[in-house]
């Protein structure tokens, strides 16, 4: 049951951002607002769930990545970039830019959780001692990493230009990675 309000709440976000109640909600989902209140106790607690499973699941997913000893460093640094949260739908500016507005304790988690990628800076660094990756600026790099993937929070951008966030994501670090330039013949 909560795996389904959590995504109804997604839902309802989408449509009507977060300025819905628990009885939309409820309705929504067609269970009663009881049931509702006895699985989350609070609309609040609802996205902090989210926020929680959402950045549980990308460190999971990452950390998979990054032990997997078949892959090479760079193929761990393309596929960990590449993660797509479980509730990646949630994360668009229009909703973030609610979310600062009514729910700043929760806001600064996920503003934390976007620009805090630890476990790729660890491999940019290996791949730069190695040679892979160029050895310029780390910071910028991780700036230039971490902005360019979260340009896919502009959803309305990729919708207007048929595009999928997860096409986006691809084209993103295939580009950071190996550049504009076509291979010279």
């Amino acid at each position: 049951m909560q795996e389904r309000i959590l995504e109804a709440f997604v839902e309802e976000v989408h449509e009507n951002g977060l300025k819905f109640t628990m009885d939309d909600l409820a309705k929504r989902l067609a269970i009663s607002k009881r049931t509702l209140y006895e699985n989350f106790s609070s609309k609040t607690l609802i996205l902090e769930t989210l926020i929680e499973r959402t950045n549980d699941d990308m460190i999971r997913k990452t950390e998979q990545i990054i032990q997997n000893s078949e892959l090479s460093l760079l193929e761990k640094i393309k596929q960990s970039i590449r993660v797509m949260p479980l509730y990646y739908k949630f994360y668009d500016l229009r909703i973030l830019d609610q979310m600062k507005k009514y729910y700043p304790e929760q806001w600064k988690k996920v503003h934390a959780d976007l620009n805090d990628w630890s476990p790729i800076r660890t491999l940019i660094q290996e791949g730069i001692r190695e040679g892979i990756i160029v050895n310029k600026n780390e910071a910028l790099i991780m700036k230039l990493i971490i902005d360019s993937v979260n340009l896919t929070l502009d959803q309305r951008f990729f919708l207007d230009n048929s595009v999928t966030v997860e096409e986006a994501t691809y084209s993103i670090v295939d580009i950071l990675l190996f550049g504009l330039v076509e291979k010279q013949k």
